[in-house]
C-alpha cells in the first residue's frame, strides 16, 4: 500500500475489518476542522457556517444513496445507527412485539434484538442456506400479526453474501412492517440506492469507505416514526441529542461523493486474482465459503485444507488479513456455522478482503508469500 503511506513491505488486505482514510477525505475534513469553529446550533455567523458545511455533507451522503436529504440522520458510526433504526423502531411501536432478522447478521443488529428479547419481545432468527442467504419465503412465512420490524443486512461482512434485499422488503411492505437493512459493507463496493432496495431504514458506517471512524449515517424513510434514543436538544432531525461534528459529517460527505461507478470492477477482478492464484497454489485444498456469484466485489473468504491459519501471523507478518469478523475476536465464526460449516472448518477460515488502494502487484505478492512460506 505504497500508494496510501504505508511500508513498502506490507500489504494490507482486510478492508472489510475497516478501510484507510482518502486522502481526498482527509483533506475536506481538516479543512472544515481547522476553519469552521462552530456549533451548528449557534445562531451567529459561525453556527451559520457549521450549518452549511453539515447541509452540503448531508447532501452528498443522500445523493450517494438515492434518498432525500432530510431523511438523512448522522451517527458514529453503522453500531449507533443499527441501535437507533431496531430500538427506535421498537419504542415507538408503544408496545411489545414480534421481531425477525437472520442467523449470520452482524453483533450490531443481534445485541439490540436480543436486549428487546430480554424484555419481552419475541424473535425469529431466519436460518441460511450452505452460501449463507436467506430465502424470501421463510421470511414470508415468519412474519405474523404483531410482526413490527425486520431487520437483514445488504452484504455480510465475513463471507460477502448479498441477500436479496428488494424481495425481503418487499415481502415486508406487502404485510406492513418496517424493514431495516444493514447495507455498512456494501457502500461503494456495489451498485445500489435506497430506492431500488425498498427499505424503511438504512445503516452506513464511514471507516468501511474510506471516512475516518466515528460517522455514519442512518437513512430514514419519509413517515416512519422513531423514538430517539438520546434525550437533549432537537439536533439530526430531534433522532439524535448531542452537537453534530461538522468535520466528521464532511468527511463522510467527500467519502460518498467521490465513490465511483467503475470501482466494483476493479475489486472484482483483483478478488478473482487473488482467488486463482490461491487455487494454484493449494488446489482442491482451498474452499470457498460463500455464495461464488452472490457476493460483495471485493470479498474472497476461503479454508485451506491442512493450513495452520494460527501461524499466519508469525509466518507472514507483513500480511493484514482476517480469520473472520474483527467484530467476533478468535471465536469460530457463528456467520460460518449458520452456514453449515463444522467448528475446525469455522474457525480455519481466512477472509481477504481488497480495496481501493490494491494493486495487481500486491496480490501477486501476496500469493508468492503463500507460495513460499506456507
Amino acid at each position: 500500500m505504497a500508494s496510501n503511506g504505508a511500508p513498502q513491505n506490507r500489504i494490507y488486505l482486510d478492508h472489510n475489518a475497516t478501510t484507510p482514510v482518502d486522502p481526498r477525505v482527509a483533506e475536506a475534513a481538516c479543512a472544515v476542522l481547522k476553519a469552521v469553529p462552530g456549533n451548528p446550533s449557534s445562531s451567529h455567523w459561525a453556527g451559520a457556517e457549521a450549518r452549511a458545511v453539515l447541509d452540503q455533507a448531508r447532501a452528498q451522503v443522500a445523493a450517494r444513496l438515492g434518498a432525500p436529504a432530510t431523511g438523512v440522520v448522522f451517527t458514529s458510526g453503522a453500531t449507533e445507527s443499527n441501535h437507533l433504526a431496531i430500538l427506535g423502531a421498537a419504542r415507538a411501536a408503544g408496545r411489545k412485539g414480534h421481531l425477525v432478522s437472520q442467523a449470520t447478521e452482524h453483533p450490531s443488529v443481534l445485541a439490540p434484538l436480543r436486549a428487546l428479547e430480554a424484555e419481552g419481545w419475541s424473535l425469529t432468527l431466519l436460518r441460511v442456506d450452505g452460501e449463507g442467504l436467506v430465502d424470501p419465503a421463510d421470511l414470508r412465512t415468519a412474519i405474523r400479526p404483531g410482526t413490527v420490524l425486520v431487520s437483514v443486512m445488504l452484504a455480510n461482512n465475513e463471507t460477502g453474501a448479498l441477500q436479496d434485499i428488494p424481495a425481503l422488503a418487499t415481502a415486508c411492505k406487502e404485510r406492513g412492517v418496517l424493514f431495516h437493512c444493514d447495507a455498512s459493507q456494501a457502500l461503494g463496493k456495489e451498485a445500489w440506492d435506497v430506492r431500488a432496495l425498498g427499505v424503511d431504514l438504512l445503516s452506513v458506517a464511514g471507516h468501511k469507505a474510506y471516512a475516518p471512524k466515528g460517522v455514519g449515517a442512518l437513512v430514514v424513510r419519509e413517515g416512519v416514526t422513531l423514538a430517539a434514543l438520546q434525550k437533549g436538544g432537537g439536533q439530526e432531525h430531534g433522532l439524535r441529542a448531542g452537537t453534530e461534528s461538522p468535520f466528521l459529517a464532511a468527511a463522510l460527505g467527500r467519502a460518498c461523493e467521490i465513490i465511483e461507478p467503475g470501482d466494483p470492477g476493479r475489486l472484482r477482478d483483483l478478488r478473482d486474482r487473488l482467488h486463482q492464484g490461491l487455487t494454484a497454489v493449494f488446489g482442491r485444498r482451498l474452499r470457498l465459503n460463500g455464495p461464488a456469484q452472490r457476493r460483495l466485489s471485493n470479498t474472497l473468504n476461503v479454508g485451506i485444507q491442512g493450513l495452520d491459519t494460527a501461524l499466519l501471523a508469525s509466518r507472514l507478518p507483513d500480511l493484514a488479513i482476517s480469520g473472520g469478523s474483527a467484530c467476533h475476536g478468535a471465536a469460530a465464526s457463528s456467520v460460518l456455522l449458520a452456514m453449515g460449516l463444522s467448528g475446525e472448518e469455522a474457525g480455519h477460515a481466512l477472509r481477504f478482503s481488497v480495496g481501493r488502494f490494491t494493486t495487481a502487484e500486491e496480490i501477486d505478492q501476496v500469493v508468492a508469500w503463500f507460495r513460499r512460506g506456507l
